[in-house]
């Protein structure tokens, strides 16, 4: 591999090869923003998370099957009065107008004013200030269509009552994500370039060397829209969520990658006057590293296709594919580019022959050092602080509602937390309860099956929804005392389940009890959670394990590697809990980010161990194993830190997001990525080969002499 790899950079490392690859990417790019189309194109505002075998995805097709009638996207008209009582007569005038209107997608309208008082009861909040109105919008209708109906609905509303109008449910939640996303997604891609521009400026002082990483960022980000879109053309469903983190790690992994490339190259100018030759020499070191994180991220992508929830598995060929492309940018198009402006890349710092060690850092020099002498304080002092920050872990508290991930202005979140203050808390969500038998349920059997399930634990009532001609298929509505979203209606809900059989049995009956809703739902989504976090860490561990020992030719090495990675991911998820509880406010957090953050810190952390066990493997030809090790630290900790601001700060970009899912994300992402590049790769890495990797024989009594 490190000879074709060699071979590759080898030939671009020429003037004829450095204008063939300019040349390929301008023609592929172009080809394919005329050709394809854009990923945007496809993009969907939800994925199915559940796989088709989940007892509530079940439930759920059953129910279509026996009450066909049910079908369709959900919207919860929520009309609040801001001056006394809501009016039924006037609310039925609203209703009746909707309904003349004919507007598409809207299946049936519930005539209130006609119902009886009995009947109309449950619409209306106890002190009469807020009512309920339910609609159905086509199964068909896609959420772009559902927002024009809605604001039409909207306009009727306005015209004839003077009452708040609020729109939440699936329907409200779809309609408001895209006028959401669309705005985060120009905020996003605006605040990534600019921050990126800004930190490399700062840092390296050179503006062509903040121009030459983006500029290549720019062409694969183009190429990677586009192989998308065609993707999307044949099938495949592109979450706004995944393209949001998509286009992170994008720019992210090419301004890491080209930083390390920047900086071999800026040593090898300081060897060989010859641009060219100096870019050939530097990729012959970088090359195989380079290639090697790409590899660790791209596995670590390519293992999500193992997961159940589509949301996880949504990541995997999205990821994968741009991370293939980085690949190919990162040993063709980088160093093109760099080759291209030459010595230009570094004004005004130009690096000439004979300026000795140009990428050396006297900050992370004397860190070397002292790491070298101290390396046992070293590992237990960073070795302590990680561990408390991990205890936090115990603390860890999962949020189920996803209405609380939304901002609180957004007119959905706003409906719904009315509904939670006006009405019954489980009145936010019922769960439909079906019971399937082969022979008809008398009304003495319904009426039994609906008591044995009133009087499981928390829940508030059951009444019967419905039933098929024969009676031998019926559904309750169940409502809980208690928020249909939080931990404990989810965990009696899981024990009711479990618990089928034996309410069917003393019912009398013989047949079989299916649960969906939203808190059937949940529980479903916690099973199918907990089993892909399990699959998907020990399978990732142990690939990125196996590519470290073929990287580094060492069984030891890469349990270094591996083991500190795992402890800053644990610490990092803790820390950054706290510091989101202390900071932001923020107790809980979604069941996706521990795994969301497990992918991408273990996947792009390790990249800095790779790149300093792979200046210490060179070295270590040379030198004994302190100067071995002070060596790397030293000539790779410039880089490596300021990579690792700049990838930290690309992640915290995700905190612009309206979503609160991937503000947290963004933010543990970033705190891990800081917890890596300055204490697991500066010091407890380093720390941990000094106590523990042997000297040679030979090596015991050289002198230190031959340390720069």
């Amino acid at each position: 591999m490190k000879s074709l790899l060699q071979a590759i950079t080898d030939r671009i490392s020429t003037k004829k090869g450095m204008w063939i690859t300019l040349a390929a990417w301008l023609v592929i790019t172009i080809v394919l923003a005329v050709f394809a189309s854009s990923a945007k194109d496809y993009e969907v505002s939800r994925i199915d998370s559940l796989p088709d075998d989940a007892k509530s995805v079940i439930a759920q097709q059953k129910m279509d099957h026996y009450f066909p009638n049910n079908k369709g996207t959900p919207a919860i008209l929520v009309f609040q009065s801001k001056d006394g009582e809501v009016k039924i007569q006037k609310l039925g005038e609203v209703l009746d107008n909707i309904k003349e209107k004919n507007i598409e997608g809207i299946d049936q309208v519930i005539p209130l004013a006609s119902l009886p008082p009995q009947a109309t009861a449950g619409f209306f909040s106890k002190d009469k200030t807020t009512a309920i109105v339910p609609l159905t919008f086509d199964a068909s209708l896609e959420s772009k269509e559902i927002r024009e109906s809605l604001a039409k609905v909207k306009k009727i509303a306005s015209d004839t009552t003077d009452y708040s109008l609020y729109v939440t449910g699936p329907a409200g939640i779809a309609t408001d994500s895209l006028d959401l996303f669309s705005r985060a997604d120009v905020v996003l891609i605006l605040s990534t370039v600019g921050l990126i521009l800004i930190l490399l400026i700062v840092i390296y002082r050179s503006p062509l060397l903040a121009f030459i990483p983006l500029l290549a960022a720019v062409f694969v980000y183009e190429v990677v829209n586009q192989i998308l879109g065609i993707m999307g053309n044949a099938g495949l469903a592109l979450s706004k969520q995944t393209l949001s983190i998509m286009s992170i790690l994008l720019f992210a992994a090419m301004i890491d990658y080209s930083l390390f490339i920047f900086a071999r190259y800026r040593e090898e100018l300081t060897n060989y006057e010859n641009k060219f030759h100096a870019m050939k020499e530097a990729m012959r070191e970088t090359g195989m590293p380079v290639f090697f994180s790409g590899g660790t991220v791209l596995a670590a992508m390519l293992v999500l296709f193992f997961a159940q929830s589509g949301d996880y598995r949504n990541f995997a060929p999205t990821f994968a594919t741009t991370m293939v492309v980085i690949m190919l940018a990162a040993i063709t198009l980088v160093p093109a580019l760099f080759t291209l402006f030459g010595r230009k890349s570094f004004w005004p710092k130009i690096p000439h022959v004979g300026q000795a060690f140009a990428s050396k850092h006297v900050v992370w020099g004397k860190i070397g050092r002292f790491v070298t002498k101290k390396s046992g304080v070293s590992v237990v002092i960073i070795g302590i602080f990680l561990l408390l920050s991990a205890s936090n872990l115990f603390h860890l508290k999962y949020e189920y509602d996803t209405m609380k991930s939304f901002p609180k202005d957004m007119p959905s979140r706003q409906g719904y937390d009315i509904l939670a203050q006006k009405f019954e808390s489980g009145d936010l969500a019922t769960t439909t309860v079906l019971f399937e038998s082969k022979s008809t349920v008398a009304a003495e059997q319904q009426e039994k099956l609906r008591s044995a399930l009133e009087k499981q634990p928390l829940v508030s009532s059951v009444r019967l929804g419905g039933k098929t001609n024969d009676d031998s298929v019926l559904y309750y509505s169940l409502t809980f005392d208690t928020n249909p979203y939080s931990v404990k209606t989810i965990d009696a809900l899981e024990k009711i389940i479990d618990n089928s059989k034996q309410i069917v049995t003393d019912s009398g009956l013989d047949g079989s009890l299916y649960y969906t809703g939203e808190t059937a739902s949940k529980v479903d989504d916690r099973i199918v959670n907990n089993r892909d976090v399990l699959i998907i860490v020990v399978l990732e561990t142990i690939l990125i394990f196996i590519l470290l020992i073929v990287l580094t030719r060492s069984f030891k090495m890469p349990i270094y590697m591996m083991g500190t990675i795992l402890i800053s991911f644990f610490a990092a998820l803790g820390l950054g809990t706290f510091l989101s509880s202390v900071i932001f406010g923020i107790d809980t957090i979604s069941n996706r980010v521990p795994l969301y953050a497990f992918v991408f810190l273990i996947a792009l952390g390790i990249d800095y161990n790779i790149m300093l066990v792979s200046r210490f493997q060179e070295e270590r030809a040379k030198h004994n194993v302190k100067d071995a090790v002070e060596i790397a630290v030293t000539n790779t900790g410039g880089v490596i830190s300021s990579a690792g601001l700049i990838l930290a700060a690309t992640f915290a970009v995700l905190m612009t997001q309206p979503i609160q899912l991937l503000f947290i994300f963004g933010f543990i992402v970033a705190v891990g990525i800081l917890l890596d590049t300055f204490l697991i790769r500066g010091i407890l890495l380093p720390g941990l080969i000094v106590l523990l990797e042997k000297e040679k024989t030979h090596e015991k009594h050289k002198s230190r002499s031959s340390t720069p």
